[in-house]
């Protein structure tokens, strides 16, 4: 089976890309970038003030790794007979293309060199196999979702109501401001479409680049990245809209999906994409992309891959929530095959991992499941997936189309919004509010996650505290031993639940507390003694918050 989560139908079969099928192609990695011309002194060189803005405003220092590669190193890989297809600062290497071993050899012997890895297509094309991870079908009455009391959003109106994200966008939260990258196989006819022309007229295609074929016209090959735009962008009234539909777009064409073929120059293409929209300033990313296997079975990552700090993609996915980007992941379609977990980048410790829905909020067996392989609960959080809606490709309104390739769009722009309501708070406590907003936030698991995020509550949440703040409550001691003392900061009105969970997320002690007096403001727990020593997270809620503490068991 195909391990990517891309095209829904094969477009172009018979157009070959610009990139030669060639297996010569390798990742060079740099030991350090000693000597740079660049300088922490004068980020302006290789940052936008959008981008040097995001890190003051979180208050995230600019480092080493936000310094371009030593320039000096690419002039000596071309001297050696190299062309550069791509850097990577975050990495610190490159990608490169050579025409024969010899030259090889001769790069790799160079002192700054750390390591090489073969990242290129190999001579046989991959076959076409049946694709697994979406399907789409035009729309019909038949087909309609139930429009509700909502005829603006159309058969939209239900992938935006089971979040509550109508209720941002009538309080005036549509993305202004914000900016989204997307990352695909390709933008076919966005260019041309009516559903986008909002984007054009209103100059919010701020960025586009091909990082396949080394151009600026991304709109080419591909459909799916059309799809995938359609269900944050698209705009046609009575039918669709969008769930971030005025945020401003940067479109990259990462993946190349012609032939069917999978290789690992493809995760080089989304690092360099990730690295120019973080510089450009972007403040969420969209990927609908997953990566598991490959053409050369020699390439292929194993479950003990998924462990959030393996792959280049996932890596880099970290490094770019590092930065204060909010990265958005789809989960993967694995849920009914013989690997069932999420692929690369959804593994990544900071990527917010999406799984897919039907209509009415629940699970479909594709969608992809965790644990990582250290542990970790995937996805975090849910939204619909299965006949979610988006433009047609024919310019004909809507489509119906299935894959986590869309559920992690609807929420990447459910997101931004949720973000420009409070563009105060940082990347990460967006990421937090969305789990602990969801419907499943009190039993979390590898199925759902956290579930199906409510963006009400999560307003209401980031308006009236920090999920990280823990001055609200003492808790006591700290390390403890059997017993734990907890005293509020100001009286509260009731506490309806206590969880106590491992660092894995798994619930290991409950206590159900109903409706307390008015003017509670303490308790004290005696845990069971079996408890094994560790770090906890201490969940106390009511009917409208979440306060979290760590504590450690001596």
């Amino acid at each position: 089976m195909t391990p990517k989560i891309v095209l829904l139908f094969a477009l172009l079969l018979g157009i070959q890309s610009v990139e030669a099928q060639t297996g010569n192609r390798y990742w060079i990695a740099f030991t350090d970038k000693n000597n740079s011309p660049f300088s922490l002194n004068n980020p302006s060189a290789y940052l936008s003030q959008r981008a040097i803005q995001r890190r003051t405003n979180q208050g995230i220092a600019i480092d080493s790794s936000d310094l371009p590669v030593n320039p000096r190193y690419l002039d000596s890989l071309i001297a050696k007979g190299a062309t550069i297809r791509h850097t990577s600062k975050w990495l610190n290497g490159a990608t490169i293309e050579v025409p024969n071993t010899q030259v090889l050899a001769n790069i790799q012997a160079l002192p700054f060199v750390r390591a090489s890895r073969k990242t290129g297509r190999i001579a046989y094309s991959r076959p076409v196999i049946e694709d697994k991870f979406g399907s789409y079908t035009q729309a019909s009455p038949v087909m309609r979702i139930d429009r509700l009391t909502n005829a603006d959003y159309g058969a939209s109106y239900n992938q935006i109501r089971l979040h509550n994200g109508d209720v941002l966008h009538n309080l005036g939260y549509r993305g202004e401001g914000m900016r989204i990258a997307v990352f695909d196989a390709g933008f076919i006819n966005v260019n041309t479409l009516g559903c986008f022309d909002s984007l054009f007229l209103q100059n919010r295609i701020v960025d586009t680049y091909d990082f396949v074929d080394l151009n600026t016209n991304p709109y080419v090959f591909d459909s799916h990245g059309t799809y995938v735009l359609g269900c944050m962008a698209g705009v046609i009234p009575g039918e669709l809209i969008g769930t971030a539909p005025k945020a401003q777009y940067m479109l990259y064409r990462t993946e190349n999906n012609v032939g069917g073929s999978e290789n690992q120059i493809e995760e080089d293409n989304w690092v360099a994409a990730a690295e120019r929209a973080d510089s450009a300033g972007a403040d969420v990313f969209n990927t609908s992309l997953s990566y598991t296997t490959f053409d050369d079975p020699t390439m292929n990552y194993t479950y003990a891959d998924m462990n959030g700090n393996t792959t280049r993609i996932t890596r880099a996915s970290d490094m770019a929530s590092k930065k204060g980007i909010l990265v958005v992941a789809s989960a993967g379609n694995y849920g009914g095959g013989g690997w069932t977990y999420v692929g690369a980048p959804a593994d990544g410790d900071s990527v917010l991992s999406v799984g897919a829905t039907n209509a009415e909020g629940q699970r479909v067996g594709f969608s992809s499941v965790g644990p990582t392989a250290d542990g970790r609960i995937k996805p975090e959080v849910m939204a619909q997936g299965s006949a979610a809606v988006t433009c047609a490709l024919n310019g004909q309104g809507i489509t119906f189309v299935s894959g986590t390739s869309f559920s992690g769009p609807i929420m990447a722009g459910l997101a931004t919004i949720l973000w420009q309501a409070h563009p105060s708070r940082t990347n990460m406590q967006i990421y937090e509010t969305l789990k602990q907003s969801g419907n499943n936030r009190l039993t979390p698991n590898n199925q759902v996650g956290w579930g199906l995020p409510d963006l009400q509550m999560a307003l209401t949440l980031l308006s009236t505290r920090d999920l990280n703040a823990v001055e609200q409550l003492k808790v006591y001691p700290n390390p403890f031993t059997n017993r734990l003392q907890i005293q509020f900061e100001q009286k509260i009105s009731s506490v309806n639940t206590l969880h106590l969970r491992d660092m894995q997320g798994r619930l290991v002690y409950s206590e159900s507390m109903g409706r307390v007096q008015a003017g509670m403001q303490g308790m004290q727990l005696s845990l069971p003694e079996t408890l094994v020593p560790g770090v906890y997270l201490l969940e106390i809620s009511n009917e409208y918050n979440i306060i979290v503490n760590r504590v450690v068991k001596q």
